[in-house]
C-alpha cells in the first residue's frame, strides 16, 4: 500500500490535480476578494455621492476594471464547479457509457475551444497596450489582459475536468474525433464561400445546436460558433472575438448582477426573508390554500432582489414545504407551483434580465422597473385562480389562527424585510440610484438589519457566499459576451437585416409580430435561459418592434415574460428542473401537475400581448 501511495504522489496526474486544487483556492480567494473590493468600492462611491456631494470620478473606471477580472475568474469558479449553463435533458436519456463519452467529448471541445483562443485572446491584449483609459490613463491592456487570464484558466481547468473525469480511451476518441471534424471543416471552406449567407445556418444553428445537445456549457457553444464561423467562412481574425466579449461583458450596468446575486445571499443568511414569510403565513395561512398564497406572495416579494430563481425558490420552499405536506399538499404539486411562481415572478424589479434587457437595448432599466410589477400580477392572478380551484378539499384540522398580538409582533419583525424590497425597487424607478448602487446599498443595509436586529449572521458564511457570488456572475456574464460577440458576427453577416425584412413582412402588424415574438422567446427561454437569449437575439428584434410602431417596454416585458415561460416548461426547461431539484421531488412526478399552472400563465401571457396597458399603463 505504502508504494502505491508513493508512486501516485510522484505521477504526474496526480501532481497536476494538486497543483490545480491550489490554483483553484487561489482563483476562488481572488474572486471572492474581488467580490468584496467592489462592494466597499461602490458602497464608497455612493456615499460619496450622494452625502458627501463629492463623487470619485475614478470610481466607475476602477469598478469596470476589476469587473471584468471578476466576470473572468467567476467564470473559472463556475467551470470549475460544474455551474456554467448547460442543457443536459438529452444526455441524461443516454445509456450511462454513451454519458460519459458525450460529457468526454464535450469537456474536450471546451478544452480545443480555449487553447484555439489563448493566442488570439494575446493578441487582442497585444493590440490594446497603447490605448490609455481616459481617466486613470493607464494601458487598457491591465484590463483586456483579464481576458487572457480567464482562458488561460479555465482550459487548465477543463484540462483537469478531463483527467479526473475521462477515461484515456475516451480523451483519445474525443480528440480523434474533433481532429476529424475540424479537418472536413477545412477541406469545406471553399464550400462555404459558394453558399454564401447560407452557411450560417451550419455555423450558428447546427453547430450550437449540436454543442447544447452534448452538453457544451451555452457560453462556450455560442463562441465555438462564432470562431467556427469567423475561422472557416471569414477573413475576420479571430482575435475580434475576445475584443466584443471584453466589450458586451465591460458594460457598468452588468456590475449589478454580481452585487444583486450577494445581496440575495445576504438577506437570506440574516433572516430577512424568512421574517416576511412568517409574517405572511400568520396573516392568511390559517385559510383554505393560505399557504399556497402565502408562497405566491414571498415569490412575489422577494424574487429579483437575488438575480437568481435558485435562490428565489430555496429561501421560499424550505420554510413552507414542511407544514404544506402537513396539510395533505403533495410534494408534486407543491414543486409545480413553485415553478410557476418563478415564471410569474420574472419581470419583478430588480430582475437581472431586465436590467439584461436595458443594457443590450437600450431601454431605460427605470421604465422597465416601473413596468415589471403590474404584468407580474397579473400572472399571480393566474396561479391563485388555480390554487382556489386545487385546494378546495385542502385539510385544514391543523392549521391554526394567529392572534392579533403575535400578528403584530411578527409584522414588527418583518418590517426591515419588508421594507428592502421597496426601497429598492423605489430608488431605481424614481433615479435616486443606479441599480447598481441600490443593490450595494441593500447589501450594506441587510448586514446591518442582520446583524443588530435579527441577529442572525453567521460570518463565516461570508467567505462562501462571496465565492457563489462571482461563480453565479462569472456564469452569466460569459454568456453576455460570448452572445454579445455572436450577435456581432451575424450582425457583420447580413442575418440581421434579413430577419428585419423577413419580421416586417409578416402579415398581421403588430399583433403578429408579438405572437410569433413571445413563442421564439419561449422556445429560445427553455434552450437557451433567458440571460443568453436576450442577449443574442434582444438587438436584433427589439429595433423590428420599434418600426411596426409596439412600444419597446410593452415588447420587452412580453418577451421577458415569454423566456421565464419556457424557461420553466417541461421538458427542455433548465428551471423547472432547478425547481425539482429544490423541491426533492423527480421530474417525472411533476410533470403532470405543472399543466394547470403553465395554462393559467399562458392565460396571463396572452393578456399581457394584447393588453399593452397592463406593461406601460403606469409609465
Amino acid at each position: 500500500m505504502g508504494a502505491t501511495a508513493g508512486a501516485e504522489a510522484i505521477s504526474p496526474r496526480g501532481a497536476f490535480q494538486r497543483f490545480d486544487s491550489l490554483l483553484g483556492h487561489v482563483v476562488e480567494a481572488t474572486a471572492a476578494l474581488l467580490v468584496l473590493a467592489e462592494v466597499i468600492l461602490l458602497g464608497w462611491a455612493t456615499l460619496a455621492r450622494y452625502a458627501l456631494r463629492s463623487p470619485l470620478v475614478w470610481s466607475d473606471e476602477v469598478a469596470t476594471i476589476l469587473f471584468i477580472w471578476l466576470s473572468m475568474l467567476g467564470s473559472v469558479v463556475a467551470l470549475r464547479r460544474g455551474q456554467h449553463m448547460r442543457l443536459t435533458a438529452f444526455v441524461r436519456k443516454f445509456s450511462p457509457p454513451w454519458q460519459d463519452r458525450a460529457n468526454a467529448f464535450a469537456m474536450m471541445i471546451v478544452a480545443a475551444l480555449l487553447l484555439l483562443m489563448v493566442v488570439p485572446t494575446w493578441q487582442h491584449v497585444e493590440e490594446r497596450i497603447i490605448s490609455m483609459t481616459p481617466v486613470l490613463q493607464i494601458s487598457e491592456a491591465w484590463r483586456e489582459a483579464a481576458m487572457l487570464v480567464g482562458v488561460v484558466l479555465m482550459l487548465l481547468t477543463a484540462i483537469d475536468k478531463m483527467i479526473q473525469s475521462s477515461k484515456p480511451v475516451q480523451m483519445v476518441a474525443s480528440l480523434v474525433l474533433l481532429a476529424v471534424i475540424f479537418g472536413l471543416f477545412q477541406l469545406a471552406m471553399p464550400w462555404f464561400d459558394e453558399i454564401g449567407n447560407y452557411s450560417l445556418l451550419i455555423f450558428f444553428l447546427g453547430i450550437v445546436l449540436v454543442a447544447i445537445v452534448l452538453g457544451v456549457p451555452i457560453a462556450f457553444a455560442f463562441v465555438l460558433a462564432t470562431a467556427a464561423y469567423l475561422n472557416f467562412a471569414s477573413w475576420v481574425p479571430l482575435s475580434i472575438v475576445p475584443g466584443r466579449m471584453s466589450e458586451g461583458m465591460s458594460q457598468i450596468i452588468l456590475l449589478a448582477v454580481p452585487m444583486f446575486v450577494f445581496l440575495g445571499a445576504v438577506i437570506e443568511m440574516a433572516g430577512l426573508a424568512q421574517a416576511m414569510i412568517a409574517f405572511l403565513v400568520s396573516l392568511i395561512g390559517h385559510l383554505r390554500g393560505g399557504l399556497q398564497y402565502v408562497l405566491l406572495g414571498a415569490v412575489y416579494l422577494v424574487s429579483g432582489i437575488s438575480g437568481a430563481k435558485a435562490a428565489d425558490m430555496a429561501a421560499v420552499a424550505p420554510a413552507l414545504f414542511p407544514e404544506m405536506k402537513k396539510r395533505g399538499n403533495r410534494e408534486s404539486d407543491l414543486v409545480s407551483l413553485l415553478s410557476a411562481s418563478a415564471v410569474m415572478s420574472e419581470t419583478i424589479p430588480p430582475s437581472i434580465v431586465l436590467i439584461t434587457v436595458g443594457s443590450v437595448t437600450g431601454v431605460s432599466i427605470a421604465a422597465l422597473f416601473t413596468a415589471g410589477l403590474l404584468p407580474a400580477f397579473v400572472g399571480l392572478l393566474a396561479l391563485c385562480v388555480v390554487v382556489y380551484i386545487q385546494t378546495r378539499g385542502e385539510d385544514m384540522s391543523r392549521a391554526k389562527k394567529v392572534d392579533s398580538k403575535l400578528k403584530l409582533k411578527l409584522f414588527l419583525a418583518a418590517i426591515p424585510g419588508l421594507g428592502l424590497p421597496i426601497v429598492i425597487r423605489t430608488a431605481v424607478v424614481e433615479g435616486v440610484a443606479t441599480a447598481t448602487e441600490v443593490a450595494t446599498i441593500g447589501i450594506i443595509y441587510s448586514i446591518i438589519v442582520g446583524a443588530l436586529f435579527y441577529r442572525k449572521m453567521e460570518w463565516r458564511r461570508l467567505y462562501p457566499m462571496l465565492v457563489d457570488a462571482a461563480s453565479l456572475s462569472g456564469s452569466i456574464l460569459l454568456v453576455v459576451g460570448a452572445a454579445t460577440a455572436m450577435g456581432w458576427a451575424l450582425t457583420q453577416s447580413g442575418f440581421s437585416q434579413y430577419l428585419v425584412d423577413l419580421m416586417q413582412g409578416v402579415p398581421g402588424g403588430k399583433i403578429s409580430f408579438l405572437l410569433i415574438s413571445a413563442l421564439s422567446f419561449i422556445i429560445l427561454g427553455s434552450v437557451l435561459e433567458g440571460v443568453p437569449a436576450i442577449v443574442l437575439f434582444g438587438p436584433l428584434l427589439f429595433p423590428i418592434a420599434k418600426l411596426l410602431g409596439i412600444d419597446e417596454v410593452h415588447y420587452a416585458i412580453v418577451a421577458v415574460f415569454a423566456m421565464g415561460f419556457g424557461l420553466f416548461s417541461p421538458p427542455f426547461g433548465v428551471g423547472f428542473y432547478l425547481a425539482c431539484a429544490i423541491g426533492r421531488v423527480s421530474p417525472d412526478d411533476v410533470i403532470s401537475k405543472v399543466w394547470p399552472h403553465l395554462m393559467a400563465l399562458l392565460f396571463a401571457l396572452l393578456l399581457i400581448i394584447f393588453i399593452p396597458w397592463i406593461s406601460i399603463g403606469f409609465l
